[in-house]
């Protein structure tokens, strides 16, 4: 079985495939500072509690845009599962181009999710990743991944909401029942809910406008990208599992060299 793991700075994503089969997936934080035992005790005891045995996986992938944590996390690996992983990085084979400025700076879950969306879905092919940070990627019709845009993400505008204005409280972020709000509350969410449905239908319209691309598909990401998603046309579909279908597909092309 293969594990793979998308490590973002809010969570630690981890998925178990048997072929193209994802058999289950879980979540860790990523901020709470761990030693390499820790990890691997904690990675062991995940598998174990979704009835899977630690000793049945035979390769682990990893995308990581946390750099602080890799050394800790790739020695658990190795020590606990008794494998080197694969971690996808400049150099790596994933079936696509990656044309920016400087690839090297590419987040690896950016180039994981544009992999996914071009083998699934086809090109060309926007990708919205609704995290942290809210990223739009494009992909065309040839594979190749060259341009993206960056945007915080809703839960981080909502921090600074919440954080920056001493009289507003700390909301739960979920679409109010109406944007004609009489309350506090209800008028952050209307502002962050409505407001990124704006924000994310205005930027996917600008990047087929000056792409070309007009019938570019769109296929959302992510976190709480699902709310957006059920209220606009601009998403042609929700994965929330693309990342991880992204690191089995770039497993696949890059085994057989190990």
């Amino acid at each position: 079985m293969l594990l793979a793991i998308d490590i973002g700075n809010t969570n630690i994503t981890l998925g178990v495939f048997q072929g193209k089969e994802l058999l289950g997936k879980f979540r860790m934080t990523t901020k709470q500072p761990r030693t390499s035992d820790e990890y691997g005790i904690t990675l062991r005891e995940l598998l174990r509690n979704q009835d899977m045995d630690p000793e049945e996986i035979d390769a682990v992938i990893i995308a990581s845009v946390v750099p602080d944590i890799m050394h800790s996390f790739g020695s658990a690996i190795i020590k606990y599962f008794g494998h080197k992983p694969i971690v996808v990085s400049a150099g790596i084979r994933t079936g696509i181009r990656v044309a920016t400025e400087n690839p090297r700076q590419t987040g690896p879950d950016r180039i994981v999710d544009a992999v996914a969306a071009y083998k699934l879905y086809g090109g060309p092919i926007i990708v919205v990743d609704f995290g942290t940070a809210t990223t739009y990627d494009l992909v065309e019709p040839d594979g190749t991944f060259g341009v993206g845009v960056t945007a915080p993400g809703i839960r981080t505008s909502a921090r600074a909401l919440w954080g920056g204005a001493a009289m507003l409280p700390e909301i739960e972020i979920r679409k109010p029942e109406t944007i004609l709000a009489k309350d506090t509350v209800c008028s952050m969410q209307a502002g962050l809910v409505y407001g990124y449905i704006g924000q994310t239908e205005y930027i996917i319209r600008k990047l087929k406008e000056e792409s070309g691309y007009m019938d570019a598909k769109v296929v959302a990401t992510g976190g709480l990208g699902n709310i957006i998603v059920k209220e606009t046309d601009s998403i042609d579909y929700y994965d929330s599992d693309l990342t991880l279908k992204g690191l089995q597909l770039i497993y696949e092309k890059n085994k057989k060299s190990r």
